[in-house]
This record gives structure tokens, sequence and C-alpha cells, in this order.
């Protein structure tokens, strides 16, 4: 299909691009119609900025290439711009042009290109994750940069979500044989101004205690208990002082001998109780990167669920400005209609079926609800 004006030739690069690795996309446009296109991973041994990424990739892309176009769009200015396109041009003989689309049909060209990068990393990352080759790779290798006693088949990560201290919640998140086991998956809710520390804290207690409880039962019970399986491997977000607090909380419930560590954002180091310098996994291996889909698994978990309590708790608030409805009667209306657009739809006589809530009440809910007061009206 013609996609530019007759005569056109121009290759369109288009780059999605994180921390770890990034994906690169390009669209051979020859005479105006597509003749071509390429997607591939690259992966990313040292930092480098989208600009360095963009000229590694073209001196990459034209050091073997069968024809260079007089036009080469790119999704930043490339380092050293005037060097690079001395190069190319040197490639192809003659003058050639590399700038960024800023609109009409080359900049769509562009953008659908980013799409399809975006497509070949998302397939890249999916097949990384289910090759049964690479994942016990993963844990071979975090077993060694570790010195951990054995592969951790089993994996628990922790993540603490609130907002300024409120509606607190925990997370655990599962991976066994490095793949999530959702229905292992736990939330825990905490009290509010509770600092990230002493949360994280409260939740591996709780969790833990369970664990001591539920071990001791019969078999045919442990089969069905929630905490019966302990993990080779616990992950906390964060650096030494919250792998310190994580540490001593599972040492004081008796699980000293569960492996710990903490993987800290920034630089993505992972530390491990009373060192002084952290575990450096090479950047791209297979053990560092189960370690932030685990960690980033933990955090997702935690914010959806922290989204779903502030959710209903704001829910609740404004039942509470009705007249003659306080804190306990707001929570058992959500809880029989199960949302607040529900209780609005509710007749006076569904309302006052509801435990705790009289007639007078409940018209005076309907009332407020349908808009005679204005309070609730949305």
């Amino acid at each position: 299909a013609m996609v530019l004006s007759q005569g056109v030739d121009v290759d369109v690069f288009s780059l999605i691009d994180d921390e770890w690795e990034a994906a690169a996309h390009v669209f051979y446009v020859r005479d105006g119609r597509i003749t071509g296109e390429r997607g591939w991973v690259v992966d990313k041994p040292e930092p480098l900025e989208a600009a360095q990424m963009v000229s590694v990739l073209l001196q990459e892309a034209y050091t073997t290439a069968d024809s260079v176009p007089p036009e080469i769009l790119v999704p930043v200015a490339p380092d050293e711009a005037d060097a690079l396109r001395e190069y190319v041009r040197g490639v192809r003989g003659g003058a050639v042009s590399i700038r960024v689309p800023s609109r009409g049909k080359k900049a769509e060209l562009a953008e659908s290109g980013k799409r399809n990068a975006q497509q070949v990393l998302d397939q890249h990352r999916l097949k990384r994750a289910s090759d049964l080759t690479t994942r016990s790779e993963a844990l071979r290798d975090l077993q060694d940069y570790l010195a951990l006693d054995q592969a951790p088949l089993r994996i628990e990560c922790y993540d603490i979500s609130h907002t300024q201290g409120t509606h607190q919640v925990g997370s655990m998140v599962v991976f066994e044989d490095a793949l999530p086991r959702k229905k292992d998956y736990r939330q825990f809710s905490i009290g509010d101004a509770v600092d990230d520390t002493a949360a994280m804290n409260e939740v591996l207690t709780r969790r833990f205690a369970r664990y001591l409880e539920e071990a001791a039962l019969p078999p045919e019970e442990r089969e069905s208990a929630r905490f019966a399986y302990p993990p080779q491997l616990v992950v906390v977000d964060g650096g030494p002082p919250q792998v310190a607090a994580a540490r001593k909380a599972m040492d004081s419930v008796g699980v000293g001998h569960i492996p710990v560590v903490g993987l800290a954002k920034r630089l993505e180091e992972v530390w491990i109780p009373g060192e002084d310098f952290p575990a450096i996994l090479p950047r791209g291996s297979e053990a560092l990167y189960l370690l932030q889909r685990v960690r980033d698994e933990a955090h997702r978990f935690a914010i959806r669920h922290h989204r779903a309590k502030r959710g209903k708790a704001m829910k609740a608030s404004a039942l509470d400005q009705v007249a003659g409805v306080g804190p306990t009667r707001a929570k058992a209306l959500i809880r029989h209609f199960g949302s607040l657009p529900a209780v609005k739809q509710a007749t006076v006589e569904q309302i006052a079926r509801v435990p705790g809530i009289g007639d007078a009440t409940a018209r005076a809910i309907h009332t407020s609800l349908r808009g005679d007061s204005g309070i609730l009206d949305a």
C-alpha cells in the first residue's frame, strides 16, 4: 500500500526504551510504499539515554545495509548527529537527512512503528518469562549470586502502599518456578499512621506466625491452609533499612533460616542483611530480571488493593454526611449493596432491609441520595 508520496524513499525508526532493554522497529519505505520492516530487542549492558540509543542503532543498521535512503526519520535526535550524518553519507555516497518527524503522514508512520516496537518488547518479555530453560537459569543464578543453600523455587515478595499514611495495605505475591502463582497472593490491611518499616514488620510477623501455626497441622488440613508453605526466598522493596527490618521481624517470629533480600529501585541493587555493600547482579541477567518482575508484581498488587480500600472509604465517607448515618451504617450499606451508585438506585424499602437501618433513616438516605438536599447528587 502507498503510505507516502510516490518517489519518497525513507527509513522510519522507532524506539521503546526502558532502563534495562529496548526494542527498535524500522519501516523501509521505497517509492512511497513499505517494502519491508524489522523489529528487534536490544540489551543495554550499560545505561544509555535515548539519543545515545538512536546513535548506536543507526550505526549498526547501516554498517551492512544494502541501501541507504536520502532521508532517515528517528524518534529523537541522535548523539553527535553531525558525525553520524557524515558516517551515513559515506555509506550512501550522497547526502542524507536525519531528522525527527513532527506531523503529517511521516509522524503517523513513526507512531505506528512505535506501537510495533512495544509489541516486540512485550512478546520478548513474555517468551523470556515462560521459557523453561530461561527460568531454570534464573533460579540457579539467584542461588549462586545470593549464596543460597538451594534454588529459590518459591519466592515471596512484599510491598506496602498508602496515601500519606492512610488506607494502608500490604501485599504478598508468590512466584513458584519463576512464574506467578496468583492463587497464593495475599493482602493485609494495616492500621493508619504506621510508617513503612513498621507496616512491613506487621505484615511479615502476621504471615510467618500463621505459617508456624499451619505448618503444625495434619497433612490433609495443610493442603487447604493459606500460609502453610514457606518460601525459599523473601524479597522486600528497599535498601539496607528495609531489609534489616524484615530480617529482624522474621527472626523474632522464629523463621531466621529463611533468606531475605531487598531490591533497591534507584540502582536495582540487591541488599543482603548485615552486608556493607550490595550484591551486584549483572545488568540484563535472568536472575535480576526475575527479581524485578517479582518486585514490580508486588507493587502493582499493593497499589490495586490500596486504591480499592481508599475508594470504599471515600464512598462510606460520603454516606457519613447523610443525617442519621454514621461510619458503621455507611459501611453496612456499601457492604450490602456493593457500591454507592447501587445504594442511590435502591428504594426506601430496599434500604430499610439493611440491618441497623430503620424506616425513618432509610427515607432520609433515599431523599439525600436522590438529590433533594444536594449532598450526594453527582
